[in-house]
Order: C-alpha cells, then structure tokens, then sequence
C-alpha cells in the first residue's frame, strides 16, 4: 500500500494528496503508526486536499491542527477541497498570543 497523501496534524479533517488521484482511487495516509485509507470520490489534483469527513456549509477546515478557513457549501467525505469551495476566515491573532 502505497502513501498518496500526508495529514499534517493529529486534528486534521482534510490530507494533502501527493500525486493525481481518481475518483473511485483509494487515498492512502499514516496517521502516528497507522495507515487509514478513504475512497476518492472526485478527482483531486495533486498538492489539493482531501476531506476526511463530511464538512457542513461554515465549517473549518484543519490542517496543521489549525484552522486554514472555512468552506463556503457542504463538502462530503472524499471530496475536493480547493480555492473554489475554501475562503479565509481574517484571525485575531493577538488574543491568540501567550501574555508573559
């Protein structure tokens, strides 16, 4: 079984594909020890993500075990998740930041 994309955090709900992947191709990620594989439903081009879950209309997208944005319509697991479906959500990141 060969890796076709990589989660980035421990959190994620998407994985970054690492080559061209059919619809109907089997996704193939490690997640620590463990390989987990899920079904591609639509083609994802490669470097694209992934969803490992269903995404409602709103909801974040993790990667790197921080949101990246959210997503503008529902996605469904095994779906694309790009430019066309993602928009940046502008952070506060001073309340973010540790006071010393």
């Amino acid at each position: 079984m060969e890796i076709n994309a990589l989660l980035m955090g421990t959190t994620d709900n998407v994985v970054t594909c690492v080559t061209d992947i059919r619809a109907g191709e089997m996704v193939n990620y490690k997640k620590g020890n463990e390989i987990l594989s899920i079904v591609a439903e639509q083609d994802i081009p490669y470097c694209h993500k992934l969803a490992l879950v269903d995404i409602p209309a709103d909801g974040e997208v993790i990667k790197y075990d921080e949101s990246i944005g959210k997503v503008s319509c529902h996605i469904k697991k095994g779906h694309l998740v790009d430019h066309t479906n993602l928009f940046s959500v502008p952070r506060d990141y001073d309340a973010e930041m540790i006071k010393l």
